[in-house]
Protein backbone atom coordinates (compact mmCIF):
# COMPACT_ATOMS: atom_id res chain seq x y z
CA UNK A 1 0.00 0.00 0.00
CA UNK A 2 2.84 2.36 0.92
CA UNK A 3 4.51 1.60 -2.36
CA UNK A 4 1.26 2.38 -4.19
CA UNK A 5 0.87 5.71 -2.34
CA UNK A 6 4.45 6.63 -3.19
CA UNK A 7 3.74 5.79 -6.80
CA UNK A 8 0.70 8.06 -6.76
CA UNK A 9 2.72 10.91 -5.27
CA UNK A 10 5.46 10.47 -7.85
CA UNK A 11 2.83 10.31 -10.59
CA UNK A 12 1.32 13.60 -9.45
CA UNK A 13 4.74 15.20 -9.23
CA UNK A 14 5.54 13.95 -12.73
CA UNK A 15 2.29 15.39 -14.08
CA UNK A 16 2.96 18.74 -12.43
CA UNK A 17 6.56 18.72 -13.69
CA UNK A 18 5.41 17.84 -17.21
CA UNK A 19 2.81 20.60 -17.04
CA UNK A 20 5.46 23.14 -16.07
CA UNK A 21 7.85 21.94 -18.78
CA UNK A 22 5.09 22.17 -21.38
CA UNK A 23 4.28 25.67 -20.16
CA UNK A 24 7.93 26.71 -20.50
CA UNK A 25 8.15 25.23 -23.99
CA UNK A 26 5.05 27.06 -25.14
CA UNK A 27 5.80 30.41 -23.53
CA UNK A 28 9.56 30.70 -23.83
CA UNK A 29 9.49 31.50 -27.57
CA UNK A 30 11.23 34.79 -28.32
CA UNK A 31 9.30 36.97 -30.75
CA UNK A 32 12.20 39.18 -31.74
CA UNK A 33 10.50 40.28 -34.94
CA UNK A 34 7.69 41.86 -32.92
CA UNK A 35 10.13 43.84 -30.75
CA UNK A 36 12.13 45.24 -33.62
CA UNK A 37 12.05 47.16 -36.88
CA UNK A 38 14.07 45.48 -39.62
CA UNK A 39 15.35 47.48 -42.60
CA UNK A 40 16.70 45.27 -45.38
CA UNK A 41 18.36 45.50 -48.80
CA UNK A 42 20.27 48.72 -48.22
CA UNK A 43 23.18 48.92 -50.65
CA UNK A 44 26.34 50.47 -49.22
CA UNK A 45 29.31 51.43 -51.37
CA UNK A 46 32.51 53.46 -51.42
CA UNK A 47 35.61 53.92 -53.53
CA UNK A 48 38.31 51.48 -52.43
CA UNK A 49 41.21 53.88 -51.93
CA UNK A 50 44.05 54.28 -49.43
CA UNK A 51 41.81 56.13 -46.97
CA UNK A 52 39.00 53.54 -47.25
CA UNK A 53 37.26 53.06 -43.90
CA UNK A 54 34.74 50.23 -43.79
CA UNK A 55 33.22 51.50 -40.53
CA UNK A 56 32.47 54.84 -42.17
CA UNK A 57 30.69 53.08 -45.03
CA UNK A 58 28.63 51.04 -42.56
CA UNK A 59 27.76 54.19 -40.58
CA UNK A 60 26.46 55.78 -43.78
CA UNK A 61 24.36 52.65 -44.28
CA UNK A 62 22.96 53.00 -40.76
CA UNK A 63 21.94 56.58 -41.55
CA UNK A 64 20.18 55.47 -44.74
CA UNK A 65 18.47 52.60 -42.91
CA UNK A 66 17.27 54.92 -40.14
CA UNK A 67 16.03 57.41 -42.73
CA UNK A 68 14.06 54.64 -44.47
CA UNK A 69 12.61 53.50 -41.16
CA UNK A 70 11.46 57.04 -40.36
CA UNK A 71 9.91 57.26 -43.83
CA UNK A 72 7.78 54.23 -42.92
CA UNK A 73 6.63 55.24 -39.44
CA UNK A 74 6.52 59.05 -39.45
CA UNK A 75 4.89 61.71 -41.60
CA UNK A 76 7.04 63.89 -43.83
CA UNK A 77 6.56 66.85 -41.45
CA UNK A 78 7.67 64.90 -38.37
CA UNK A 79 10.55 63.32 -40.23
CA UNK A 80 12.04 66.74 -40.96
CA UNK A 81 12.23 67.44 -37.21
CA UNK A 82 14.71 64.60 -36.68
CA UNK A 83 16.49 64.41 -40.03
CA UNK A 84 19.84 65.36 -38.46
CA UNK A 85 19.89 62.66 -35.79
CA UNK A 86 23.57 62.00 -34.87
CA UNK A 87 25.01 58.62 -35.85
CA UNK A 88 25.88 57.89 -32.21
CA UNK A 89 22.18 58.20 -31.31
CA UNK A 90 21.16 56.01 -34.24
CA UNK A 91 23.61 53.31 -33.13
CA UNK A 92 22.06 53.28 -29.65
CA UNK A 93 18.80 52.10 -31.23
CA UNK A 94 20.38 49.26 -33.24
CA UNK A 95 20.14 45.71 -31.91
CA UNK A 96 22.07 43.98 -34.69
CA UNK A 97 23.09 44.18 -38.34
CA UNK A 98 24.34 41.89 -41.06
CA UNK A 99 26.46 42.55 -44.14
CA UNK A 100 26.14 40.29 -47.16
CA UNK A 101 27.11 40.08 -50.83
CA UNK A 102 30.37 41.95 -50.30
CA UNK A 103 32.34 42.53 -53.48
CA UNK A 104 34.87 44.81 -55.13
CA UNK A 105 34.05 46.09 -58.61
CA UNK A 106 36.30 48.57 -60.43
CA UNK A 107 37.97 49.66 -57.18
CA UNK A 108 34.63 50.13 -55.48
CA UNK A 109 33.45 48.30 -52.37
CA UNK A 110 29.78 47.22 -52.56
CA UNK A 111 27.67 45.29 -50.03
CA UNK A 112 24.11 44.81 -48.79
CA UNK A 113 23.21 45.93 -45.25
CA UNK A 114 20.35 44.69 -43.07
CA UNK A 115 19.77 46.56 -39.80
CA UNK A 116 17.54 45.57 -36.89
CA UNK A 117 16.39 48.49 -34.74
CA UNK A 118 15.10 48.03 -31.20
CA UNK A 119 11.42 48.91 -31.39
CA UNK A 120 11.07 50.17 -27.81
CA UNK A 121 14.13 52.40 -28.12
CA UNK A 122 12.90 53.87 -31.42
CA UNK A 123 9.42 54.56 -30.04
CA UNK A 124 10.90 56.11 -26.90
CA UNK A 125 13.19 58.30 -29.01
CA UNK A 126 10.20 59.55 -31.02
CA UNK A 127 8.11 60.05 -27.87
CA UNK A 128 10.86 62.26 -26.41
CA UNK A 129 10.68 64.33 -29.60
CA UNK A 130 6.86 64.65 -29.20
CA UNK A 131 6.33 62.58 -32.33
CA UNK A 132 3.62 59.94 -32.53
CA UNK A 133 4.80 57.16 -34.88
CA UNK A 134 2.55 55.03 -37.05
CA UNK A 135 2.21 51.29 -37.34
CA UNK A 136 4.03 50.28 -40.56
CA UNK A 137 1.02 48.53 -42.09
CA UNK A 138 1.10 47.78 -45.81
CA UNK A 139 -2.08 48.39 -47.80
CA UNK A 140 -3.40 47.91 -51.33
CA UNK A 141 -5.14 50.90 -52.90
CA UNK A 142 -7.05 51.40 -56.13
CA UNK A 143 -5.98 54.69 -57.72
CA UNK A 144 -8.24 56.27 -60.34
CA UNK A 145 -6.43 59.22 -61.95
CA UNK A 146 -8.64 61.53 -64.02
CA UNK A 147 -6.99 64.23 -66.13
CA UNK A 148 -9.32 67.05 -67.20
CA UNK A 149 -7.95 69.42 -69.83
CA UNK A 150 -10.07 72.55 -69.25
CA UNK A 151 -9.06 74.21 -72.50
CA UNK A 152 -9.92 71.22 -74.68
CA UNK A 153 -12.77 70.12 -72.37
CA UNK A 154 -11.51 66.58 -72.57
CA UNK A 155 -11.06 63.81 -70.03
CA UNK A 156 -8.10 61.43 -70.19
CA UNK A 157 -8.07 58.27 -68.11
CA UNK A 158 -5.53 56.09 -69.83
CA UNK A 159 -2.96 56.50 -72.63
CA UNK A 160 -2.83 60.30 -72.70
CA UNK A 161 -2.82 60.56 -68.93
CA UNK A 162 0.76 60.78 -67.55
CA UNK A 163 -0.45 59.97 -64.04
CA UNK A 164 -1.88 56.69 -65.28
CA UNK A 165 1.22 55.87 -67.31
CA UNK A 166 3.91 56.82 -64.81
CA UNK A 167 2.38 56.37 -61.35
CA UNK A 168 4.00 53.02 -60.66
CA UNK A 169 7.29 53.65 -62.43
CA UNK A 170 9.14 53.98 -59.13
CA UNK A 171 8.49 52.18 -55.86
CA UNK A 172 10.48 52.58 -52.65
CA UNK A 173 10.65 49.85 -50.01
CA UNK A 174 9.61 52.26 -47.27
CA UNK A 175 6.32 53.15 -48.98
CA UNK A 176 3.34 51.45 -47.34
CA UNK A 177 0.74 51.91 -50.08
CA UNK A 178 0.74 49.62 -53.10
CA UNK A 179 -1.23 51.12 -55.99
CA UNK A 180 -3.40 49.34 -58.52
CA UNK A 181 -4.69 51.17 -61.58
CA UNK A 182 -7.95 50.38 -63.39
CA UNK A 183 -7.87 48.42 -66.61
CA UNK A 184 -8.58 50.38 -69.77
CA UNK A 185 -12.33 50.35 -70.34
CA UNK A 186 -13.86 52.70 -72.93
CA UNK A 187 -17.27 52.51 -71.25
CA UNK A 188 -15.82 53.95 -68.06
CA UNK A 189 -14.12 56.70 -70.04
CA UNK A 190 -17.34 57.58 -71.88
CA UNK A 191 -19.37 57.62 -68.66
CA UNK A 192 -16.96 60.04 -67.04
CA UNK A 193 -16.73 62.16 -70.20
CA UNK A 194 -20.51 62.60 -70.13
CA UNK A 195 -20.26 64.01 -66.61
CA UNK A 196 -17.35 66.30 -67.37
CA UNK A 197 -19.07 69.35 -65.87
CA UNK A 198 -19.92 67.50 -62.66
CA UNK A 199 -16.74 65.53 -62.27
CA UNK A 200 -16.18 66.54 -58.62
CA UNK A 201 -19.50 65.02 -57.56
CA UNK A 202 -19.44 62.11 -59.99
CA UNK A 203 -20.14 58.78 -58.31
CA UNK A 204 -17.11 56.55 -58.95
CA UNK A 205 -18.54 53.66 -56.93
CA UNK A 206 -19.61 51.73 -60.00
CA UNK A 207 -16.03 51.83 -61.27
CA UNK A 208 -14.55 51.07 -57.83
CA UNK A 209 -16.80 48.03 -57.29
CA UNK A 210 -15.33 46.33 -60.35
CA UNK A 211 -12.17 45.72 -58.33
CA UNK A 212 -11.82 43.65 -55.19
CA UNK A 213 -9.88 46.34 -53.34
CA UNK A 214 -11.28 47.90 -50.19
CA UNK A 215 -9.53 51.29 -50.25
CA UNK A 216 -9.35 53.72 -53.14
CA UNK A 217 -8.21 57.20 -54.13
CA UNK A 218 -9.85 59.36 -56.80
CA UNK A 219 -7.26 61.73 -58.24
CA UNK A 220 -8.82 64.53 -60.31
CA UNK A 221 -6.29 66.75 -62.12
CA UNK A 222 -7.44 70.00 -63.74
CA UNK A 223 -5.03 71.18 -66.40
CA UNK A 224 -5.31 74.90 -67.19
CA UNK A 225 -3.06 77.17 -69.20
CA UNK A 226 -0.94 78.38 -66.28
CA UNK A 227 -1.43 75.92 -63.45
CA UNK A 228 -2.47 72.48 -62.32
CA UNK A 229 -5.24 72.06 -59.76
CA UNK A 230 -5.64 68.73 -58.03
CA UNK A 231 -8.46 67.27 -55.97
CA UNK A 232 -7.74 64.01 -54.14
CA UNK A 233 -10.59 62.00 -52.65
CA UNK A 234 -8.77 59.70 -50.25
CA UNK A 235 -10.84 56.75 -49.04
CA UNK A 236 -8.84 54.71 -46.53
CA UNK A 237 -10.09 52.52 -43.67
CA UNK A 238 -13.72 53.61 -44.13
CA UNK A 239 -12.82 57.29 -43.77
CA UNK A 240 -12.79 59.91 -46.52
CA UNK A 241 -10.60 62.99 -46.77
CA UNK A 242 -10.56 65.65 -49.49
CA UNK A 243 -7.27 67.35 -50.32
CA UNK A 244 -6.97 70.31 -52.72
CA UNK A 245 -3.62 71.45 -54.09
CA UNK A 246 -2.51 73.92 -56.75
CA UNK A 247 0.77 73.84 -58.67
CA UNK A 248 2.05 76.63 -60.89
CA UNK A 249 4.56 76.42 -63.73
CA UNK A 250 4.06 72.69 -64.17
CA UNK A 251 4.49 71.16 -67.60
CA UNK A 252 2.82 67.75 -67.80
CA UNK A 253 4.95 66.93 -70.83
CA UNK A 254 8.09 67.29 -68.74
CA UNK A 255 9.28 64.01 -67.21
CA UNK A 256 10.92 65.67 -64.19
CA UNK A 257 7.83 67.76 -63.45
CA UNK A 258 5.61 64.69 -63.54
CA UNK A 259 7.97 62.68 -61.31
CA UNK A 260 8.08 65.46 -58.68
CA UNK A 261 4.31 65.84 -58.78
CA UNK A 262 3.73 62.11 -58.32
CA UNK A 263 6.22 61.97 -55.43
CA UNK A 264 4.44 64.87 -53.72
CA UNK A 265 1.02 63.24 -54.12
CA UNK A 266 2.30 59.89 -52.89
CA UNK A 267 3.67 61.66 -49.80
CA UNK A 268 0.22 63.12 -49.14
CA UNK A 269 -1.43 59.71 -49.39
CA UNK A 270 1.24 58.01 -47.27
CA UNK A 271 0.85 60.71 -44.60
CA UNK A 272 -2.90 60.22 -44.49
CA UNK A 273 -2.50 56.44 -44.16
CA UNK A 274 0.03 56.93 -41.34
CA UNK A 275 -2.33 59.26 -39.49
CA UNK A 276 -4.99 56.56 -39.67
CA UNK A 277 -2.55 54.13 -37.99
CA UNK A 278 -0.96 56.47 -35.49
CA UNK A 279 0.39 54.95 -32.28
CA UNK A 280 -0.34 57.27 -29.37
CA UNK A 281 2.45 56.25 -27.01
CA UNK A 282 1.10 58.62 -24.34
CA UNK A 283 -1.89 56.27 -23.92
CA UNK A 284 -0.91 53.32 -21.74
CA UNK A 285 -4.10 51.34 -21.19
CA UNK A 286 -3.70 48.28 -18.90
CA UNK A 287 -5.80 45.32 -20.08
CA UNK A 288 -6.07 41.86 -18.55
CA UNK A 289 -7.24 38.91 -20.62
CA UNK A 290 -7.89 35.39 -19.38
CA UNK A 291 -7.94 31.99 -21.07
CA UNK A 292 -8.38 28.38 -20.05
CA UNK A 293 -4.90 27.36 -18.85
CA UNK A 294 -5.34 23.89 -20.35
CA UNK A 295 -5.88 25.24 -23.86
CA UNK A 296 -2.20 25.36 -24.81
CA UNK A 297 -2.71 25.87 -28.54
CA UNK A 298 -5.04 28.83 -28.01
CA UNK A 299 -2.69 30.44 -25.51
CA UNK A 300 0.25 29.99 -27.87
CA UNK A 301 -1.77 31.50 -30.72
CA UNK A 302 -2.90 34.54 -28.74
CA UNK A 303 0.66 35.20 -27.63
CA UNK A 304 1.80 35.28 -31.25
CA UNK A 305 -1.08 37.62 -32.11
CA UNK A 306 -0.24 40.00 -29.26
CA UNK A 307 3.45 39.97 -30.21
CA UNK A 308 2.56 41.24 -33.68
CA UNK A 309 0.08 43.96 -32.69
CA UNK A 310 1.77 47.33 -33.14
CA UNK A 311 -0.39 49.13 -30.57
CA UNK A 312 0.77 46.80 -27.79
CA UNK A 313 3.83 48.23 -26.08
CA UNK A 314 4.30 45.19 -23.85
CA UNK A 315 2.58 42.13 -22.39
CA UNK A 316 3.47 39.54 -19.79
CA UNK A 317 2.04 36.59 -17.86
CA UNK A 318 0.07 37.88 -14.86
CA UNK A 319 -1.32 34.64 -13.46
CA UNK A 320 -1.08 30.94 -14.19
CA UNK A 321 -2.85 28.15 -12.31
CA UNK A 322 -4.75 24.97 -13.11
CA UNK A 323 -7.78 26.94 -14.34
CA UNK A 324 -6.76 30.32 -15.72
CA UNK A 325 -3.95 31.81 -17.72
CA UNK A 326 -3.99 35.61 -17.48
CA UNK A 327 -2.01 38.09 -19.56
CA UNK A 328 -1.50 41.76 -18.69
CA UNK A 329 -1.27 44.04 -21.73
CA UNK A 330 -0.21 47.68 -22.03
CA UNK A 331 -2.12 49.04 -25.03
CA UNK A 332 -1.53 52.35 -26.84
CA UNK A 333 -5.17 52.84 -27.80
CA UNK A 334 -8.79 52.64 -26.70
CA UNK A 335 -10.61 49.51 -25.44
CA UNK A 336 -12.88 49.71 -28.49
CA UNK A 337 -9.89 49.62 -30.84
CA UNK A 338 -8.35 46.73 -28.89
CA UNK A 339 -11.54 44.66 -29.18
CA UNK A 340 -11.68 45.45 -32.89
CA UNK A 341 -8.06 44.31 -33.35
CA UNK A 342 -8.78 41.07 -31.49
CA UNK A 343 -11.92 40.36 -33.52
CA UNK A 344 -9.86 40.69 -36.70
CA UNK A 345 -7.73 37.84 -35.33
CA UNK A 346 -10.85 35.74 -34.56
CA UNK A 347 -10.75 36.29 -30.79
CA UNK A 348 -14.02 37.28 -29.07
CA UNK A 349 -13.74 38.68 -25.55
CA UNK A 350 -16.31 39.18 -22.78
CA UNK A 351 -15.79 41.39 -19.72
CA UNK A 352 -16.09 39.59 -16.37
CA UNK A 353 -14.94 41.25 -13.12
CA UNK A 354 -12.69 43.72 -14.97
CA UNK A 355 -11.04 40.89 -16.90
CA UNK A 356 -11.53 40.21 -20.60
CA UNK A 357 -12.26 36.51 -20.94
CA UNK A 358 -11.49 34.89 -24.29
CA UNK A 359 -14.53 32.90 -25.42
Amino acid sequence: MQIFNKFLRFSKLYIIFSYIVLFLIIFSTSYLHANSFKVSNIEISSSFELNFQKNTVIDDGFKTSFNNLLSMITTTTDKKKIKNTPIIKIKEMIDSFTISKEKFVDNEYIAILETTFNKKKVLKFLENKNIFPSAPIKNKVLLIPVLFDTEKERVDLYDDNPFYNKWNNEKNNFQLLEYFLPSQDLDDLNNIQEEINNIEVYDFNRLVKKYDIKDHIILIVYKTKNEIKILSKINLDNSTKLVNKTYSEINLQNEINIEKLIIDLKDDYENQWKKNNEINTSIKLPITISLDSKDYKRISKIKKVLANMDLISEFYTLKFDNQNFQIRIIYNGSPKLFLSDMRKQNFDLVMTDNVWVVK
